[in-house]
Order: structure tokens, then sequence, then C-alpha cells
């Protein structure tokens, strides 16, 4: 079976917990997932996954599924799965290019049975629902470390976000690293290395790949950010989070199963409350 998940960094941490799901159930599927190169990290040395495959349809054919599932939904993802050579092609059915597929999966309300905002991490997991697999609580999303650091006082803080509306001020990201670093925790600022963090200089930074964020996770206490793919991994790890919105909806993209609060367009004074009541140790 292959999984079509080409990206985003959040999308593809919040799919690992339908894959997990998928997994459990049926052990004997030998399961491939197809990402774009900047993502593998995500899957990479998860023990549910057999294969990952590189975004062509070269690489997809090769793995010769039986099912494909389509998780994706662009144009790209669905031609590949039309011309993958599975016998059964599965998307969902508010879909594009429906005439893709011979198995159209239904909204995940229908499928729940709940009529109500559903989070992105339901919304996937009620596909493999959908495809056979029993009814369990959905998993907090796996990832996995190749190389873990011991435990430190560290707060990990993604003040970059895609977008100029989805980034908070930076003096309230800077004001929050004065305050935790009071409390006792390293503030470490992350970001990739085409990020500008001059802004942050006064604390210690890291630009590196996903696997060395990974890494720096494993070691640390807490998590302030925007909304964006590093929140989904710190709550993979377990870590408490501060999140904070703006025109993105908590219900469906709040960080998944860890402690923590989503804040919508908070000010600065929300924000060290927030962190205040996580009552994360030193």
């Amino acid at each position: 079976m292959a999984v079509l998940r080409l990206r985003s960094l959040g999308d593809c941490v919040l799919t690992t917990p339908a894959i997990e799901i998928l997994k459990s159930a049926r052990p004997d599927l030998k399961l491939g997932v197809m990402v774009e190169s900047g993502f593998r990290a995500v899957f990479e040395d998860n023990p549910d996954i057999d294969a990952l495959l590189a975004p062509s349809l070269g690489a997809l054919r090769n793995f010769r599924p039986e099912l494909c599932l389509n998780l994706h939904g662009g144009t790209r993802s669905a031609w590949m799965t039309a011309l993958s050579g599975a016998r059964l092609r599965a998307g969902f059915a508010h879909f594009r290019r429906q005439f893709v597929y011979n198995l159209h999966i239904p909204r995940a309300q229908q499928i729940l049975g709940e009529e109500r905002k559903v989070h992105t991490a339901e919304h996937l997991a009620s596909a493999m629902f959908w495809l056979g697999a029993p009814r369990v609580r959905i998993p907090r999303a796996k990832l996995v470390a190749q190389h873990t650091q011991a435990a430190r006082s560290i707060a990990v803080i993604h003040a970059i976000a895609a977008t100029p509306a989805k980034t908070w001020q930076a003096a309230g990201f800077l004001a929050a690293a004065n305050y935790l670093r009071d409390q006792g925790l390293e503030p470490v600022f992350i970001g990739t290395p085409a990020d500008d963090l001059s802004a942050f200089r006064g604390f210690r930074t890291q630009t590196g790949s996903l696997a060395e964020l990974k890494s720096l996770f494993t070691s640390a206490s807490l998590f302030l950010g925007n909304d964006s793919g590093p929140a989904h991994m710190a709550a993979a790890f377990g870590l408490p989070v501060v999140v904070i919105f703006s025109d993105s909806d908590p219900e469906i993209w709040a960080p998944w199963r860890t402690t923590g609060e989503a804040l919508i367009r908070p000010d600065s004074d929300r924000v060290l409350g927030a962190l205040a009541r996580l009552r994360v140790p030193a």
C-alpha cells in the first residue's frame, strides 16, 4: 500500500497517527509513504513505515501498490494516483478529479458520526477507519529522532512562520524569551538556514535540518511559537506548548495530544500568562 503525503510539514506530522492506526490494524501490509525530500525526515526511522518513496511516478510504480491512498489531494498527487498501477485508488470525496479514484472516502464527520469541527489528525485518521481499521483512540503523532540528546532545561522558540499574517511580533517573542531565561530555561530560537534570526541574536539559535530539530526536541522542556510545522513536531515529542494563532482555526490545527494553550492574536501578557500556567520545571 502507498500513501501519498507530499507536503507540508504540519500535514506530514499529523499523518503519522493515521499511519500508526493502519499499521496496528494490518501489520502484514508493506506500507510506503511518498513525500517530498524537504519533509522526508518527518517519516524517517518510523517503525510503521516500510519504505519512503521519492515523489516520482517511477518510484511509485516500482513499489507496485495494490492500494494507493492519496492524502494530499493536489493535481500532481491525483495524476500520480491515477497512473500508479494500483488496482484500488482512494481519495477523499471532496478532492477534485474524482474520476481518478475508485474508492471515495466520505467526510470525516460522516465516518466519525459527529457533526462538529474535526481536527486534522482526526480527518486523516478517519480515512483509515473507513478503509477498515478498527475505531480506536487516535494516538499522538509519532516522530523518531536518530540522535537523542540528554534532557536539558531548554525552551524551543519558533518565531518564524510561512506568511507575515501568521508571524507574531518579534518583540513579544523576545519578552517571552527573557521571561523564560529568568525562570531558568535556556531559550533556543529555531529556523531554517534561509530564515533571518538576527532579531534574536542575543539568544542561542539553531538553523539546521529537520533531523537536527527532532534531536533538539528530545532535550527540550517547552515549545513556544507561531502556528506552524515545528509546533506539531513539538507536540509529537510530548512537549508542553504555547502556540500563537492568527487566521487558522485552533480546533482544526492545534498541536495534537499534548499539554498547552492555543492563543488567538494574543498580547504579550497573555503569552506570559500561558507560559506561567504551564509551570515547566527548570
